[in-house]
């Protein structure tokens, strides 16, 4: 780009749930967002009454584009598969992404774990580490997951993820805080500065409220793999309006692709706490493949079955993740709860930074001064029509549909 900074005209921004009607300055030189005044000149970016987002955060996927993150071979190979997978994330105005590595043998942790580790790719979404979700789970609400391979809380998390990834790699883990030594557990990781999120668990509320005092922050897909909301016995789920500071209420995690949970719960999650309240797709790699019936894996031992956004065990109603992406969900739960597009905006973005800690000067998911340019411009529909990562355009749909016109004309 010309210049040495970008200026977006003609259009608006979300900031704190709200669109603003205002201008939005990035640097070319350091991919960050400036002052909003006192700049002539430079690139000007006609955004024809478009709406700029924060770069979307995916924070719990386990693959997409037929890779699931267990699937490891070789450093190489399994690099070369994450780089495409962030590649293909900015088409769906994804910026930033941590890879779930769902319950396997803690040997295949310690071997893809490194290959998780934080890192920046090029014209792509970042890698921003790994989610384990698991084996510190609860044996009756295993999901898809292999029970025989849950551990119990008592094992130091250094033998099953390997002590260099907690320092590195791992900066997310699912544990079931009604297991026996949770809270010591919850405790261990936290020191490393990982965050402790409660699901895959039979837990009562005042176990939950027993796991957040000893450290953890979030809830692991409200409502799926733990035990239903009830009048007299909220579990887990009850958490996610706690009207006091002794302990904060926990961000929650919501799959809202219309198979995990009804529209009208997703609807009664969101309105809870939507400052709280966090869209994942929990996807896996059946995720934008053509529907059809393909092989498992390290976690999943058997054929897998895709039917629109539904993928399931073979022959089975187990649901094995998710097959929508985070700009459909942002969508479905504007339709679902009637909310407006930039709060719905925030439960990928501004949400998801603040729980991870990752919001701050030269942070993500909030477009202040000082925080990366990665950019979602997106339509009033919530449709995403550019990425930008870093203060670079890396994606665009016009191009990307006048790139595939040309092409067919060209094999025609």
């Amino acid at each position: 780009m010309s210049g040495w900074f970008t200026l977006f005209t003609n259009g608006r921004y979300i900031l704190n749930g709200e669109i603003v009607d205002d201008h939005l300055v990035i640097s070319d030189e350091s991919g960050l967002i400036l002052k909003r005044e006192g700049y002539i000149g430079g690139e000007a970016v006609d955004l024809d009454d478009n709406i700029i987002a924060p770069g979307f955060l995916e924070l719990h996927s386990n693959g997409a584009k037929g890779f699931h993150f267990t699937q490891f071979e070789d450093d190489k190979s399994y690099g070369a598969k994450i780089d495409k997978i962030a590649e293909y994330y900015t088409t769906q105005g994804v910026t930033g992404f941590w890879a779930t590595v769902p319950t396997v043998k803690s040997e295949e942790f310690q071997k893809i774990l490194p290959s998780l580790r934080p890192r920046e790719i090029p014209n792509s979404a970042s890698l921003l580490g790994a989610h384990t979700e698991g084996p510190f789970l609860h044996p009756s609400k295993k999901g898809a997951h292999n029970a025989a391979l849950f551990q119990e809380c008592s094992t130091s998390p250094a033998n099953i993820y390997g002590s260099t990834n907690l320092s590195t790699s791992v900066k997310l883990a699912t544990i079931a805080p009604e297991l026996s030594n949770s809270a010591s557990l919850i405790k261990d990781l936290t020191s490393y500065g990982i965050r402790a999120t409660m699901g895959h668990s039979t837990a009562t509320y005042s176990e939950g409220l027993a796991g957040l005092k000893a450290g953890a922050t979030g809830v692991t897909h409200t409502l799926n793999a733990m035990p239903p909301l009830l009048s007299r016995d909220p579990g887990l789920a009850g958490l996610v309006s706690l009207p006091w500071n002794n302990p904060a209420s926990p961000y929650y995690t919501i799959i809202p692709d219309g198979e995990h949970l009804h529209p009208q719960t997703v609807s009664l999650l969101y309105r809870a706490n939507p400052k709280k309240a966090i869209l994942v797709t929990d996807s896996i790699e059946l995720a934008s493949m053509p529907d059809g019936t393909y092989p498992g894996h390290s976690q999943i031992p058997f054929e897998q079955t895709k039917k629109g956004t539904r993928a399931t065990i073979a022959g089975t109603d187990t649901l094995i993740g998710g097959c929508i992406t985070l700009q459909q969900g942002v969508r479905n739960v504007m339709e679902w709860t009637g909310c407006e597009l930039a709060e719905a905006v925030c439960t990928v973005t501004e949400n998801v930074a603040g729980f991870m800690g990752i919001d701050g000067q030269g942070g993500r998911g909030i477009l202040r001064e000082g925080r990366r340019a990665d950019l979602a411009v997106l339509n009033e529909a919530g449709e995403v029509l550019q990425t930008w990562v870093s203060g670079t355009k890396v994606w665009d749909k016009e191009e990307e549909i006048a790139s595939r016109e040309a092409d067919g004309e060209a094999r025609g």
